[in-house]
């Protein structure tokens, strides 16, 4: 089979890697992929959001099934556009993938079919928004309606700290049209796990827990980022718990998904809070997150492609899927500066070193006119590394970082530790 993956991150070249174990995948693409992803397919030089040119570039080039992996190009329908040009893809469609493109709408849909949440209300004038902060007082967590790298949450923890979030969302337009309307609430306590599960818009097949880092400096200090390193499974995220997330969460919102027309066929990721009251949710993104997805596909027994077709066929109940015994950790390695301003273009050292340790997945990498691999985003790669235990592969993937080396380079250094 021909395949084309859509995005060019570390998830896609795990996504990509896994699918390159496929006997079934006789050639794998990927646009616009990047040089770590090079190794493993063929990269197209497309835009991910540029939908027109995509299912333009799948038709001419006879692609037998496409795998749409980031947020923008499945809120923009390349989804609904490809199975209009027949060719089968993965991923929701756009009225789906709204679960994540509107937290107001996500807010609304807990709501409405009774799935547990932080308090919260949605504005968007800005004077209400800052009237209701002085009144609610803080923490308190705002949150951009729309779209923002991951990087459209605030929690603040003083009421100081949430208006001047709410201005820069409102009126300096910092995340663009996503900040016109804003989500204010509760700021809930507890540990956050993350569970991404399969769903073919009828059955849902969770995967394995995992926990992400989001704060770009040690000891959970910094600026939120995409993800500065994850780990799987959480040892918090215990059998009682996965038994009344899937009761309380993951059903209730397959269901709620399809009662309002909008059946969901990919990957939902469930932020969640494990609160005293129960566990609850924190956020819903519609595909697979980023850090996660590199830990979480190392540990996959069973033929990705097989699931994707699965979830778009909706067979999903009859695939077994089978996970390695152990866990799974990855390191996120990034440019100086990240997540504000950072430099691009330094050469990498190390990579053929630190691969025979572990898995290096490539973000933000390019080849230079000289042909050397060189950092060409804010995340740089992502070393994930497989043990028995969680110690074993968080140690492993430190190991593996040492003889990786560029100008400004910067990395957590407690990962899977606090």
């Amino acid at each position: 089979m021909k395949v084309l993956v859509v995005g060019g991150g570390g998830r896609e070249h795990a996504i990509c890697w896994k699918l390159a174990q496929s006997p079934k995948v006789t050639e794998l693409y990927c646009a616009p992929g990047n040089a770590g992803i090079a190794q493993v397919a063929t990269c197209v030089p497309v835009k991910a959001t540029d939908v027109e040119n995509m299912v333009k570039w799948a038709k001419e080039n006879a692609m037998d099934f496409v795998m749409v992996a980031p947020d923008d190009p499945l809120a923009l329908g390349m989804v609904d556009a490809m199975e209009a040009a027949g060719i089968p893809a993965f991923g929701p469609r756009a009225n789906a993938a709204i679960i994540e493109a509107s937290k107001a709408f996500s807010k609304s849909l807990m709501k409405k079919y009774h799935i547990p949440t932080a308090k919260y209300e949605t504005f968007t004038e800005l004077d209400k928004a800052l009237r209701y902060i002085e009144e609610q007082g803080a923490p308190i967590v705002v949150k951009a309606d729309g779209l923002a790298l991951g990087k459209g949450v605030v929690v603040a923890q003083t009421v100081e700290e949430a208006q001047k979030a709410v201005r820069e969302m409102m009126e300096d337009h910092k995340f663009g049209a996503s900040g016109s309307t804003v989500v204010i609430e509760e700021c809930m306590v507890g540990p956050e796990v993350t569970v991404l599960a399969f769903c073919d818009g009828e059955h849902l097949v969770p995967m394995l827990s995992s926990q992400d880092h989001k704060r770009a400096y040690d000891g959970n200090q910094g600026p939120n980022t995409g993800g500065m390193g994850a780990f799987c499974p959480s040892p918090k995220y215990t059998p009682e718990i996965a038994e009344r997330c899937t009761r309380e969460i993951f059903l209730p919102t397959v269901e709620a998904l399809k009662a309002e027309g909008r059946p969901f066929k990919g990957v939902i990721y469930f932020g969640l809070m494990l609160t005293k009251d129960g566990p609850k949710v924190v956020e819903y993104n519609a595909r697979f997150g980023d850090p996660e997805t590199q830990p979480i596909l190392s540990m996959l027994d069973t033929d990705l492609l097989d699931i994707f077709q699965a979830c778009v066929n909706g067979t999903l109940d009859q695939v077994d899927i089978k996970w390695k015994s152990g866990a799974a950790c990855c390191i996120v390695l990034a440019s100086g500066g990240y997540p504000v301003a950072y430099e691009k273009g330094y050469p990498i050292s190390g990579l053929e070193e630190a691969g025979k340790m572990a898995t290096v997945f490539h973000a933000g990498t390019a080849r230079n006119e000289a042909g050397e691999i060189v950092t060409a985003g804010g995340r740089v790669l992502g070393i994930t590394a497989v043990g028995g235990s969680l110690k074993e592969a968080i140690d492993k993937a430190y190991a593996a970082c040492k003889p990786i080396s560029w100008q400004d380079m910067h990395f957590r250094t407690d990962i899977g530790k606090v």
